[in-house]
């Protein structure tokens, strides 16, 4: 019902390779799609209504939204993946979305903590997302306090804290 592809990576106009965190993969990706947002959307083939039943992109996010949906349908169908490189992903530009926004990950952890709240997830999946979860707000936590924003870096801090209890209770 999923299907994407491999793409060749153009940014400030020169060919780059993606890193290995960027490594797509075939069948369950629930697990490698936690990390960040490895399925491009301009390379995915879905079913209309595989995209109907996960109820399509969440239109209140501004930005990691593909993100979001990803996890959605990866929890629930697998994917195949189609080595060939099908696709030019251009980045790099002023009005890219990722330039526009600092601390992505804000986003990632609204999208990982609307998963745990559907209720959803089998429990090694729920186990994963609450140590993702963890680990992204960790992350934010010292860039806020990096930036002096100690209001921030204590919410994330907090934040981090109250999922990471559930973490212990999981293993």
């Amino acid at each position: 019902k999923a299907i994407y592809t491999d793409e060749i990576w153009i940014r400030n106009g020169v060919r780059v390779n993606a890193m290995n965190k960027h490594r797509k993969y075939s069948g369950d990706i629930f697990r490698y799609c936690l990390p960040l947002c490895i399925v491009s959307p301009s390379s995915v083939l879905l079913h209309a209504e595989l995209l109907k039943e996960v109820g399509g992109f969440d239109e209140s996010m501004p930005v990691c939204e593909d993100y979001d949906l990803w996890l959605r349908i990866a929890k629930r169908f697998p994917f195949h993946f189609i080595e060939e490189k099908l696709i030019v992903k251009r980045g790099g530009h002023d009005d890219q979305l990722s330039r526009k926004f600092w601390g992505m990950d804000r986003w990632r952890v609204h999208a990982l903590e609307k998963l745990l709240q559907e209720n959803t997830l089998n429990e090694e999946q729920r186990e994963w997302v609450v140590s993702m979860l963890v680990e992204k707000c960790r992350i934010l936590a010292n860039g806020y306090g990096k930036r002096g924003n100690i209001q921030d870096e204590d919410y994330y801090r907090n934040f981090a804290a109250r999922y990471s209890d559930l973490v212990e209770g999981l293993s």
